[in-house]
């Protein structure tokens, strides 16, 4: 019986590796599954006949599984397993006596034998033994020091904030993600306990669009943490104890055009000319998923209504065009200079009427309309007349900006226009500021100077991060006021924050050509030294648990058009790699203005394109939702788009991991000191298993003196601190829910420093939603 039921396991699993290998073949890949499934089908005929010849026969397909493996990947576990996991574990099926024996002779004298296990038994303990080995390597992993001294002894941190203090979304204007408390350090951080949890209340509905998400990143000036929630509401919490203080609900109801529910923040601002105390001294504006910047009084959340319209601010003023849910701000504009200046997001790829991308900076008390920079009309920046629109579906900006009040530039990463994979009929102007980081007078809104970071893009490349602004001292002494942009693309541009010129060399290099009829593609395109772009992906990066799905994944990777990156989008299927999530996001890096460092989390994960056209998209559906996974409709495009992660028949990335790590760069050398895999696949498989494998994640770090880093990020729901200096991790907490959000820290009157983080998921990488803001600090 175990003969004939292996016999019949083995034939159908010949037939799916032969059929699905000479598909393979015909496409041009490789030829061990077709060869495969022709041994595991003479080894079932063999089987079936009793011949123990079986045995070397699978002992053949063991030996060249394993020298293909090891030729393919190396001594790379992860790649190794499930090339030959199966192939292994069968083999020891055969060697058990329920196989041997049927498979051996009887003796003239009648004692049974069974077939010499050895020809196969010896494979199969080298193939274990190799496993073992690879097990203990790790071929991904960068080993590294990053520069322990100060550089300088007092930085430029940005803006006048207190040490113990975080009054913007990166702590200051510069948006470094650093604070310069110490009391946290590499020796004493894995004693922190949790200090305090609050709960806001605001949790994922039923009828939620699926990237719901909590993004947020409290502020806390002098007692208090500020922060909102994903829909709208704004809290103030003490930040010694957790306990709310006030909470607002902006009401900004539900919609299903919405492609995001969320909001990273919120902006405080004091106002000079009022005495402390009186009502609205001090604001916290909140920006609201139906198009409106609501101020609200710190000290007890009611709206301030000298501001704007009874204290609202209407953003979808000056638009052509503007469906409701289509438009609306997610990130905390900035505040400086008397000004509150916002930009907005755009549902990407829904349709070509999308509002205007316009930067407007209105007067902080009245919300008074001071300047308006539209890249589709950049040269003038002139408020404009009432009744006037600005220019429809010019490239927006929806992450947070950065600010230098003593170069009188505020620096802005920028969008494209939708859609993104269609670059038909665009503009000079879209052309030119498309995915760049532009600079633009605080006083005017005059356009400074403008670095492009994809041209013609064709791969939604936003540029998606908040730049970090840090004084970079050079080798002999001298000190250039730099800006650090993260790209998805993997590029980090450290420019000459003054005039956009590289301070780490930018070259062109040659880019894929082949769009579709109509469009065209740029010969070349820029990448920055420091960059963390992958190598292309090639076959023998496809994945998978099984070599079924790898085989799925190998088969699908030959079908979609891939040539590199920038390999243009098509009717049959593009590979977009790194992928839509980027490299970075908006969770942006941390630097160190001290020592002059960096610490970010680079992921990796493939996407997919195919262009759908316009008379093959189905009717609109009244449940639709929002997203920006699956078909994006494009209305008034010749063509739609399909799009989403790179995926195998069991849902889990075709390419092989790593797909997440943690790394830190030498700012002033543009040498990456180390990188190191980033997180367990505790929460992306049904059972809590802690592999490190290295996870995808979308969120960002923070930085301490103490020599800390401190990231949550990653799909399986930990927050975790770094030792800065390697990259080392020191200590984890695990999360009620995902922590897609960037921590904070902060001291209070106990002189005790406390790390914030709020967990409550995110739709886009399926972590578990939750409402929790939680505070850690010493014992």
């Amino acid at each position: 019986m175990a003969i004939a039921i292996t016999s019949i396991l083995f034939i159908i699993i010949g037939l799916a590796l032969g059929g699905g290998g000479f598909w393979l073949v015909t496409l041009g890949g490789s030829l061990f599954y077709l060869f495969a499934g022709l041994m595991f089908l003479i080894t079932a005929g063999l089987l079936l006949m009793r011949k123990a010849v079986a045995l070397w026969v699978y002992a053949v397909l063991v030996v060249a599984a394993l020298a293909w493996a090891v030729w393919e990947v190396g001594f790379d576990w992860w790649q190794l397993g499930p090339r030959g996991g199966m192939i292994i574990l069968l083999g020891l099926w055969l060697l058990t006596p329920w196989i041997r024996r049927p498979l051996g002779f009887r003796s003239p004298t009648g004692i049974t034998y069974g077939a010499n296990p050895w020809p196969l038994a010896v494979p199969v303990v080298l193939a274990i033994a190799v496993a073992l080995y690879s097990m203990t390597t790790d071929p991904h992993d960068l080993a590294g020091d990053l520069p322990r001294d100060e550089v300088v002894a007092s930085p430029a941190f940005g803006g006048s904030v207190p040490d113990g203090e975080w009054h913007q979304y990166g702590r200051t204007p510069f948006g470094q993600r650093y604070s310069p408390l110490d009391q946290i350090t590499a020796e004493n951080v894995s004693t922190l306990k949790e200090a305090w949890r609050y709960q806001t209340g605001d949790v994922k509905r039923p009828e939620d669009i699926s990237e719901t998400t909590y993004q947020v990143t409290p502020l806390k000036v002098k007692d208090t943490l500020y922060l909102c929630t994903p829909h709208n509401w704004a809290v103030a919490l003490d930040a010694k104890t957790g306990k709310e203080k006030w909470k607002y609900d902006s009401n900004s109801g539900m919609n299903p055009n919405r492609q995001h529910q969320t909001c990273r923040g919120v902006t405080y601002y004091a106002d000079p000319e009022v005495a402390a105390g009186q009502p609205c001294a001090e604001r916290v504006y909140l920006p609201t998923s139906d198009a409106r910047l609501i101020a609200l009084d710190a000290a007890d959340g009611k709206v301030c209504t000298s501001f704007a319209d009874q204290g609202v601010l209407h953003l979808e003023t000056g638009m052509r065009f503007n469906p409701a849910g289509y438009y609306y701000s997610t990130s905390p504009p900035v505040a400086v200079a008397g000004k509150i200046i916002i930009g907005g997001a755009v549902n990407d790829n829904y349709s070509t009427q999308a509002q205007s991308g316009v930067i407007r900076a209105f007067d902080i008390k009245t919300g008074a309309l001071v300047w308006n920079w539209d890249s589709g009309n950049p040269d003038v920046t002139t408020p404009i007349a009432a009744g006037q629109t600005y220019t429809t579906n010019s490239p927006n900006s929806w992450s947070v900006f950065s600010v230098d009040e003593a170069l009188g530039m505020v620096y802005i990463p920028l969008g494209n226009q939708v859609p993104d994979q269609l670059g038909i009929n665009r503009s000079d102007n879209v052309e030119k500021f498309s995915s760049s980081i532009v600079a633009l007078d605080i006083a005017t809104g005059q356009l400074r100077w403008v670095r492009q970071t994809v041209h013609h893009d064709l791969w939604d490349m936003d540029v998606p991060a908040q730049p970090a602004l840090i004084d970079l001292t050079k080798e002999d002494g001298s000190v250039v006021p730099a800006l650090v942009g993260p790209t998805k693309q993997g590029d980090l541009y450290v420019l000459d924050r003054r005039s956009g010129e590289p301070i780490i060399p930018v070259k062109e290099i040659p880019a894929p050509g082949g769009a579709i009829s109509g469009d065209h593609t740029s010969p070349t395109q820029p990448i920055s030294d420091l960059t963390f772009s992958p190598e292309p992906l090639k076959e023998k990066d496809m994945w998978g648990v099984s070599l079924f799905d790898q085989l799925v994944c190998r088969i699908d990777f030959h079908r979609y058009r891939y040539e590199g990156r920038y390999t243009p989008p098509s009717l049959e299927g593009t590979i977009v790699y790194p992928g839509n999530f980027g490299t970075f996001n908006w969770g942006s890096v941390a630097v160190d203005p001290e020592r002059q460092i960096m610490f970010g989390m680079p992921t990796y994960l493939a996407f997919t394109s195919r262009l759908v056209p316009a008379a093959e998209i189905p009717p609109r559906g009244q449940d639709e939702k929002g997203s920006e996974q699956g078909l994006n409709r494009n209305d008034g495009a010749p063509y739609g788009v399909f799009m989403g992660p790179f995926l195998g028949p069991l849902q889990i990335p075709c390419q092989a991991p790593p797909w997440g790590y943690v790394t830190g760069v030498d700012l002033r050398t543009g040498k990456i000191a180390y990188m190191h895999k980033n997180g367990t696949v505790h929460d992306m498989t049904p059972l809590p298993l802690p592999f490190k494998v290295g996870v995808p994640g979308i969120g960002g770090p923070m930085l301490t003196k103490g020599g800390v880093a401190f990231l949550s990020a990653a799909v399986d729901n930990y927050l975790r601190a770094y030792d800065v200096t390697n990259g080392r991790e020191l200590w984890q907490a695990r999360l009620p829910a995902g922590g897609q959000a960037t921590p904070m820290t902060y001291t209070t009157d106990d002189n005790k420093q406390y790390v914030v983080m709020v967990a409550g998921g995110h739709g886009s990488v399926g972590t578990k939603p939750g409402d929790y803001v939680i505070a850690y600090t010493l014992p």
